[in-house]
């Protein structure tokens, strides 16, 4: 009986202690999967990796508590949920105070959806840690190397398939993106025949504009794809990834053309790159509220 109980708990160390390293993996992978919403800095890198730890604890410690029918780990969990769920509003107030900082704004709906894939990374960590502890428990009398190389295996497939299950559409996947010329008539400016603005008839306007100005042009690649080109968080988010990107010298314009179904960018760049200009547009995400399904558009 002693021999038995020695090996059951040995079993749930190994669970325990796997779940644990794979689930703070999953947030170290997940942590730099955008790095568009990847803390710069250490501490902030730290505050999100010991937070995917903590998910990872208690995502390990779940299946073997619920086994010695201990269920007051369920209750760890609710507070853990509760816990993600305050990181989520701490990244909503620390983006919403950077704000006024930037060389364009987000806006609420970009700031909503980048603090809801923090919390939703948490989950990741927690999800694949229990899968790893599950593995170890299930494979228990099998050969130690092979349960633990199993569970270390489907514990990481896990983490790639939550991964790009989590990952949405970027605005590549539903528009053409490609650079736009600029002309200036009299005080107008025109990106590709398509009018942006009449305050670009000074001098100074006009010399920055023509020889150090970029434009990128975005054209729907579907029908349905034009309403979520024209929303207004959508075309914040677009013009905020483009201007973080370059940063932004001088004048900034986002103008959508509805005779002609595209949407045009122009702006005066720190960095006259329009390859990463264009990428950065194409990376930037499809937010929630702008995303339209077919299949609920078509009832």
């Amino acid at each position: 009986m002693a021999v038995h109980e020695t090996l059951l708990s040995v079993t749930y160390a190994w669970a325990i202690g796997l779940g644990v390293v794979i689930g703070t993996i999953a947030r170290a992978i997940t942590l730099v999967v955008d790095y568009r919403q990847t803390p710069t800095y250490p501490d902030g890198q730290f505050i999100h990796l010991f937070a995917g730890f903590i998910a990872a604890a208690l995502g390990a410690v779940a299946i073997p508590a619920l086994l010695e029918k201990d269920y007051a780990a369920f209750t760890f969990l609710a507070l853990a949920v509760q816990h993600f769920r305050d990181i989520r509003k701490m990244e909503q107030e620390s983006l919403n105070n950077l704000e006024i900082s930037g060389y364009a704004r987000r806006g609420n709906a970009y700031i909503d959806g980048i603090s809801k894939t923090y919390e939703a990374r948490n989950y990741i960590s927690m999800v694949s840690s229990m899968i790893t502890s599950s593995i170890i428990l299930l494979m228990n009398g099998m050969p130690r190397i092979l349960s633990v190389i199993t569970a270390v295996v489907l514990g990481m497939l896990s983490v790639f398939l939550l991964k790009r299950f989590t990952r949405g559409k970027r605005v590549g996947d539903i528009c053409v993106v490609q650079q736009g010329k600029i002309q200036i008539e009299g005080s107008n400016l025109f990106v590709d025949d398509v009018y942006v603005t009449g305050a670009a008839g000074s001098p100074v306007a006009r010399e920055l504009l023509l020889n150090q100005g970029l434009a990128v042009v975005l054209t729907p690649k579907k029908e349905q794809f034009r309403a979520t080109l024209e929303n207004a968080g959508q075309r914040q988010a677009i013009l905020y990834e483009a201007a973080s990107t370059l940063g932004v010298k001088s004048y900034q314009y986002i103008k959508r053309s509805v005779e002609q179904d595209k949407m045009v960018i122009a702006l005066v760049p720190v960095d006259r790159d329009i390859g990463r200009m264009i990428a950065a547009i194409q990376n930037t995400p499809v937010l929630e509220n702008s995303r339209k399904v077919r299949r609920i558009m078509s009832r």
